[in-house]
């Protein structure tokens, strides 16, 4: 993993008691149609740190975003008071919520946590305002990052106040997140196998070709499985896809081909009529799509086909479902998968909503090897690119 100061170290120097250490988490949990949090795994992934801090005689300010208010514009809609509680509740102490914290005005105790209003509201935060991030910054001793999930964003919080906080540092969940990812992509055990659902191929086309180049099968699920069957002179119905990629996906199929590596295309899936739940779901052999089906999920044989490349897999890179897993009849494909997944030796290494949400929905959380808290800077680590929030840290570390 990149070199860069680390909360765990200077936990365990003990120069942390009586100290300010504002701890940027990444808090934006999703909520159900009541107003009360329906996944919390973000919030409890971020109590380690919290702890940690608390534990070596801290102050801690905790600070998120949650959701995409405006700035400057006080919304009741995101704030993080229904947090604050789960956090509490978590930590096993009061966590009281902070508005309006940026100018100060508030006291924290050693052994006292306080979580800071939804940093997303401040105005100049996006665009990592220097005023701004000077002035989180003269509220601390030590900042740090434990919020791998915005890594990839140069904003206020994750970059601007690493600038000037008297000493910065990563968190455990973010030094855990390099770690694995690292072990995943720089020196993976082979065969490599990376597995990449979604709708758009447009969307993921960079990191489709930063893979190609590293990974030897590259397996496509969803929208982004369809236009790849278009690529290889498939007819796929009325099934969503991305006709105007079409090049772009043979371009990656090329890519791979030269290293004498493959894109698995599927040679049976499951179709409707309709997008719809209640759809009737038809199995059939991929050569046998009609003009009005429309392809929601691979087929048994094709499930089977990619459990046996994963059982034989070193190393497994997962990034979102292969069907329409959110409706039963459309679900198996991506259970077959995520099933595999948990049963095969490789290290495995998932991340991005979907993906948590199956692996929620199978119960395998156990039997993958690492999951990322990460969505973008997921991705972003994948195709190679610089992560702000980390090369910020690394600076400060070689001063």
């Amino acid at each position: 993993m990149p070199i860069v100061k680390t909360l765990t170290a200077l936990a365990k120097s003990g120069c942390l008691a009586g100290k300010r250490v504002f701890i940027r988490s990444d808090l934006n949990v999703p909520f159900d149609d009541s107003g009360r949090i329906s996944e919390d795994t973000r919030i409890r992934a971020s109590v380690p740190a919290i702890r940690m801090a608390l534990d070596a005689g801290a102050a801690v300010m905790v600070s998120s975003h949650l959701g995409r208010p405006t700035e400057g514009v006080e919304a009741t809609a995101f704030t993080l008071a229904p947090v604050a509680e789960r956090l509490s509740q978590c930590l096993g102490q009061p966590v009281p919520l902070i508005k309006d914290w940026v100018d100060g005005g508030f006291t924290v105790d050693a052994g006292q946590a306080v979580l800071l209003e939804n940093c997303r509201c401040n105005v100049g935060e996006k665009i990592s305002d220097d005023t701004l991030a000077r002035k989180m910054a003269a509220l601390c001793d030590v900042y740090v990052n434990d919020a791998f999930g915005t890594a990839h964003r140069a904003q206020a919080t994750t970059y601007g106040i690493a600038r000037y906080a008297p000493v910065a540092c990563a968190g455990p969940l973010l030094e855990a997140e390099l770690a694995a990812l690292g072990r995943a992509l720089e020196e993976p055990r082979r065969p490599m196998v990376a597995i990449v659902g979604g709708s758009k191929v447009s969307s993921k086309l960079s990191l489709l070709l930063a893979l190609a180049d590293k990974v030897d099968q590259l397996v496509v699920g969803g929208g982004i499985a369809n236009t790849f069957m278009l690529a290889s002179g498939m007819d796929i119905g009325k099934s969503l896809a991305e006709r105007g990629q079409v090049e772009q996906a043979r371009a990656v199929i090329d890519r791979m081909a030269q290293r004498g590596a493959d894109v698995p295309i599927p040679v049976d899936v499951v179709c409707a009529k309709s997008f719809d739940a209640a759809a009737v779901a038809t199995t059939k052999n991929a050569v046998d799509v009609m003009q009005d089906d429309m392809i929601l999920d691979i087929g048994p044989k094709t499930a089977g086909m990619l459990a046996g490349i994963l059982a034989k897999a070193g190393t497994i890179v997962w990034n979102g479902p292969v069907g329409v897993f959110e409706f039963e009849a459309f679900s198996h494909g991506t259970e077959v998968v995520a099933r595999a997944i948990a049963q095969s030796p490789a290290f495995s290494i998932a991340g991005g909503g979907d993906t948590l949400a199956a692996i929620a929905k199978y119960g395998i959380a156990d039997d993958v090897g690492y999951i990322s808290t990460g969505g973008g800077a997921f991705l972003a680590f994948l195709e190679g690119k610089v992560l702000p929030a980390v090369e910020i840290l690394q600076q400060r570390a070689n001063e």
